[in-house]
């Protein structure tokens, strides 16, 4: 099962006591979110693509979505997700609790900035149903190596060029 091997790979940060498992799904953002009882935006999601050299995942903040332009600038790739079958047999989750936690070997895994602006956030922890809350600098330790970039994009960037200027 995905989630006792988080919690295994987790027992080498000590962390393995704060996966929090919930009776409800937590599959989506706003599922995790009502589970939780934050906001949706502080929920890590992980998203899973192809590269032509490989799996990536990004991790980003649940607001956030990613910047096609931003993304083809950094991979020199368009964005192309897995589908729900390749991201388990590829990155070694399911779909609704894929995390950057004791994944296969050769998936690269990178943190988004959005995430930055939070004092905490809420990762899956290999199951459809469980979280654990850490800070951004536990998430880059606990992902093994890893890369902060900046593909996300928050809703308040998506508003017009001219959004924000005044006369």
């Amino acid at each position: 099962m995905s989630i006792q091997r988080v919690r295994e790979y987790l027992s080498g940060f000590g962390a393995e006591d704060r996966i929090l498992e919930f009776n409800v799904s937590s599959a989506t953002v706003e599922l995790a979110a009502a589970a939780l009882g934050c906001e949706g935006a502080r929920i890590a999601k992980t998203l899973s693509f192809r590269l032509p050299d490989g799996v990536i995942l990004i991790v980003m903040a649940g607001d956030a979505k990613i910047d096609n332009h931003k993304y083809k600038a950094r991979f020199a790739t368009k964005a192309k997700m897995l589908t729900p079958d390749e991201v388990e047999a590829d990155v070694g989750h399911a779909v609704g609790g894929v995390c950057p936690f004791a994944v296969n070997p050769g998936v690269r895994i990178f943190l988004d900035e959005s995430l930055r602006r939070f004092e905490t956030v809420f990762p899956a922890c290999g199951s459809s149903n469980s979280a654990i809350e850490l800070t951004p600098a536990e998430l880059e330790r606990f992902s093994g190596p890893c890369e902060w970039i900046d593909v996300g994009k928050l809703p308040e960037q998506a508003e017009t060029p001219t959004a924000g200027i005044h006369a």
